[in-house]
């Protein structure tokens, strides 16, 4: 490594997972032409990495908040690009960071572009899921299967239920911002081992973030991405207390299996046409037209009936999904509330950007293994695009949150 040449990441190399970092080289030559990399390897083992060619300024620096990336796995000037564009050297990988408690550790570096590109300097970013003074707590009572994640401090807190498909730890961030979290799966094992779902078991879930002693909000919040969104849109219509949704590239309708309530079945499955998928070159198929139309007259009855909901909705839908028509179902929803006469709502719709949006600053994923489809599927997406989404919504997440889930501290006392 050269000794003169410094990479800093400001303004701290230790961060929240969901925090950006300005990453600055100085000591160079002047205009000198350099490749940037990030490298990290995931919970599976697999790496993911990205490379950027940069050139000096006349001092001999370069501020990835000012400077464009000439070629590489992003063009231009993106502060954070060497995050969001890391790819996985296996094909149809997802990047997996489902457990909290260990940061994603992500290696920059600063290479020399003629030869071997030897390594001038580098430095270790160490992004932490889950903040200092926050408690982790695995969760088994009566049918939950989760993690309870508690801020630090006295409250009153907001809570919010978690509804991942499988399971992941990564909303435990809105616990670092003051919230009160709960994640819990829709499938505790593999989805072929179920034959129904019931929203009584999502409904206990509900009932016990709210007797948590530091919880303050008299109702809860759910937060629930593509099949997690229609048990999220039946709690807000079926189960008293929750009194905000994010709904995030859903469905309308209740997909795949039929749900119960109180040991009866409320709600038929929209089911799905395997034969529906469409090959690619890359060997992961597109799943859009794989699901039945849930306004088909044979259909309806799985619509969730959300115009009975007494909470709020954010409805969020990446106009490149190419999981399902997220955009549609999210117009249809609309649609039907404003039929209602309902105003408890509001929607936002992001061109460019695929189905799994997420946390943002993690590595964009266009394709991996879909257990429904039991093969690689495409998601959608253009990197850059979908990496603005990411930030523009975590943003808009936590103040949806606020605004709708205010707090009491005499509730709290109450409890205690």
């Amino acid at each position: 490594m050269s000794s003169q040449v410094r990479l800093r990441l400001l303004p701290s190399a230790r961060c929240l997972f969901d925090e950006p970092v300005q990453v600055k080289v100085a000591g160079l030559r002047s205009r000198q032409v350099v490749t940037m990399r990030a490298r990290s390897t995931d919970e599976k083992g697999v790496v993911f990495s990205s490379t950027a060619t940069y050139r000096a300024d006349g001092s001999g620096e370069i501020d990835l908040d000012r400077d464009p990336s000439l070629s590489g796995s992003y063009v231009g000037v993106e502060p954070m690009g060497l995050l969001w564009s890391m790819s996985a050297d296996i094909l149809h990988k997802m990047f997996q960071k489902n457990n909290s408690l260990n940061p994603h550790v992500v290696k920059f570096s600063v290479h020399e572009e003629e030869g071997e590109g030897r390594m001038l300097a580098e430095a270790t970013n160490e992004r932490l899921v889950i903040g200092e003074g926050v408690s982790r707590l695995p969760v088994k009572e009566g049918n939950i299967r989760g993690v309870l994640f508690t801020p630090p401090g006295e409250g009153p807190f907001p809570a919010v239920l978690d509804l991942c498909t499988f399971m992941s730890e990564k909303t435990c961030l809105l616990a670092n911002r003051g919230f009160v979290v709960l994640a819990v799966a829709v499938f505790t094992e593999r989805p072929d081992n179920f034959k129904e779902i019931h929203l009584d078991h999502f409904e206990e879930a509900v009932d016990f973030l709210q007797q948590q002693p530091k919880v303050g909000s008299k109702g809860v919040g759910v937060i629930s991405r593509s099949k997690g969104g229609d048990i999220a849109l039946s709690l807000a219509a079926f189960v008293p207390g929750v009194e905000a949704v994010v709904w995030i590239n859903g469905c309308c309708a209740n997909t795949v299996l039929p749900l119960y309530y109180k040991k009866k079945q409320v709600l038929p499955a929209l089911m799905f046409d395997i034969s529906k998928l469409i090959p690619t070159e890359s060997g992961a198929s597109i799943g859009k037209y794989v699901l039945h139309d849930p306004l088909a007259e044979e259909n309806k009855a799985s619509l969730v009936p959300i115009e009975e909901a007494k909470g709020r909705f954010l409805f969020v839908a990446s106009e490149d999904d190419l999981n399902w028509d997220s955009k549609g179902y999210m117009d249809e929803m609309v649609e039907r509330l404003k039929r209602h006469g309902k105003d408890n709502f509001e929607s936002v719709s992001y061109p460019g950007a695929g189905h799994y949006l997420e946390p943002p600053y993690g590595p964009y994923c266009p394709s991996s293994f879909h257990f429904f489809a039991n093969q690689p599927v495409l998601w959608g997406g253009e990197p850059r695009s979908h990496a603005a989404a990411e930030v523009h919504l975590w943003k808009k997440i936590q103040e949806f949150f606020r605004a709708q889930l205010s707090c009491d501290a005499t509730e709290t006392k109450a409890k205690l």
